[in-house]
């Protein structure tokens, strides 16, 4: 007498080949899906460190604007954007201000309002900033500007990541 209890059925086998073909192609299209949501955060991050934007002899007490060029990777795709800082000498130090207003962002020129030259002017809600950074009183921006870190080797300025200023 056959043993029943080992047969499969045609509906069976019929499950079970279509479960396996379903799970191979989940599998399929689940894999890459998996793999480009978590490869950006196991990749191990470059460190800039500092970027090279100008020579110290260019440098006077009044700041000047210096653009220069940084790479930025989000996930897979690198390009290069413009940045700027209004570098200047304070007797021996280098200042290296970022140019964007702590009020909405908008960029800030020095000496960009012709009444008041010897500050910064952001032009989108006439807001004022010392030449040290800091925010005039009763004028939009809400906080100082914030600084870059600054290095100086063999007559280049270099300038790193920026620093709040509080």
């Amino acid at each position: 007498m056959p043993d029943n209890d080992n047969k499969v059925t045609r509906r069976q086998f019929l499950n079970y080949t279509l479960m396996g073909v379903g799970g191979f192609m989940a599998a399929g299209m689940l894999t890459p899906m998996i793999r480009a949501a978590i490869d950006p955060v196991l990749k191990v991050k470059e460190d800039s460190g500092f970027i090279p934007v100008g020579d110290i002899k260019d440098l006077t007490n009044e700041p000047k604007r210096f653009d220069f060029k940084v790479t930025v990777q989000d996930a897979w795709h690198k390009s290069e954007e413009t940045n700027t800082a209004w570098i200047y000498k304070d007797n021996d130090k280098i200042i290296a201000h970022s140019p964007q207003c702590k009020h909405l962002g908008c960029v800030v020129n020095w000496a960009g309002d012709p009444n008041k030259p010897n500050q910064y002017f952001c032009p989108c809600h006439n807001g004022y900033y010392e030449k040290d950074g800091t925010n005039v009183p009763n004028t939009p921006p809400i906080a100082p500007l914030d600084r870059f870190e600054v290095d100086v080797k063999d007559g280049t300025i270099y300038l790193g990541k920026i620093i709040p200023v509080a």
